[in-house]
């Protein structure tokens, strides 16, 4: 069944990098607490420590760099960490490639977890969907009211200004020009 749940996992991420040209986030404390399964009841503390060092890198290199040297270090002792590690840095480490202050609410995946579940529960309500676009429709109005929220809210996440920096999307001309 793992083997299953892997292999579909990797489809998802390549589809999602194939079509939304897009990198995979994983949660960085979902990391750790799977991290720390591999470290043992008296190594937790140490080991959290040193995969810490990573996450207070100032830019994507630096984790990058900081992250191999917490692997290589661990390697001797804890190799299935360290193999873990390996596996898992450009999904832990996707959020650094963000302007720093977006990182804090970027490393983490909370706010997709609760948009998931929302979505879950309303598609749960209706049941039964007649056709595909009914699904869609339903789906896309959920999204857009999220959206507005995430818009008004008041500690949102990214604004217009601090974003158009990083946008790159054709389909949105003069994106930084409206936000300068």
């Amino acid at each position: 069944m793992k083997l299953v749940i892997s292999d579909a996992h990797e489809r998802i991420k390549a589809a999602v990098s194939k079509v939304l040209t897009a990198t995979w986030q994983r949660c960085r404390v979902h990391f750790m607490r799977n991290a720390l399964a591999h470290a043992g009841k008296n190594g937790r503390r140490v080991v959290s420590a040193f995969i810490a060092t990573a996450f207070a890198q100032n830019d994507a290199d630096a984790a990058r760099r900081q992250w191999r040297a917490v692997a290589d270090q661990l390697r001797p002792k804890m190799a299935k960490l360290a193999a873990f590690m390996d596996d898992a840095e450009a999904d832990v480490l996707a959020y650094m490639s963000f302007p720093a202050p977006h990182r804090a609410k970027l490393h983490g995946t909370n706010p997709l977890e609760r948009l998931n579940g929302e979505i879950k529960r309303r598609t749960e309500v209706v049941g039964i969907f007649p056709n595909e676009d009914a699904i869609v429709r339903l789906v896309g109005a959920i999204l857009l009211e999220q959206n507005d929220e995430w818009a008004v809210q008041r500690s949102r996440c990214m604004t217009l200004e601090t974003i158009a920096a990083i946008g790159d999307d054709p389909a949105v001309p003069g994106l930084p020009n409206m936000a300068a």
